[in-house]
C-alpha cells in the first residue's frame, strides 16, 4: 500500500498551513531575520530528518530559511512528507519563526526571476 497523498490532502492536513505545494512537493520559507536564526531552525531540522530517515531539501540564506520535501521513491507527495513538514512546522513556532506568506521565488533567492504564487 503506497502512502501517496495528493496536494488537495497534504493541504488539508493539520499543522502545516505555513506551508504551499508547488510542483509535486511541499514548500514554505520562513522569516528567520538572521542567519544565526536560520541555522537553529535548519539544525532541528537535520535532527527531524534524520530521526525520520526522510532528507528534505533546505536552503538557508541570511534572512531565510526555504524547506522543499517531497518523496522521490514515489514521485510525489507521501504522508512522510505531512509528517515531516508538520514537525518542521512545530520546530518552527518554538523557535518564534514566522513563515513568509508573501510573494517568493523557488529557491527564496531575491535574485530568482519572478514570484511564485501560492
Amino acid at each position: 500500500m503506497s502512502d501517496a497523498i495528493t496536494a488537495g490532502e497534504f493541504t488539508a492536513g493539520e499543522g502545516v498551513s505555513d506551508w504551499r505545494v508547488l510542483a509535486g512537493a511541499a514548500v514554505v520559507r520562513y522569516a528567520t531575520g538572521s542567519f544565526a536564526t536560520g541555522l537553529r531552525l535548519v539544525t532541528r531540522i537535520g535532527v527531524l530528518a534524520e530521526s525520520a530517515n526522510h532528507h528534505p531539501d533546505v536552503d538557508l540564506r541570511y534572512g531565510s530559511v526555504t524547506v522543499r520535501t517531497t518523496s522521490h521513491d514515489i514521485g510525489g507527495l507521501s504522508r512522510r512528507d505531512l509528517a515531516l513538514a508538520r514537525e518542521i512546522s512545530a520546530a518552527a513556532r518554538e523557535l518564534s519563526i514566522a513563515a513568509d506568506r508573501g510573494a517568493w521565488t523557488v529557491s527564496g533567492n531575491q535574485d530568482d526571476a519572478g514570484p511564485i504564487a501560492g
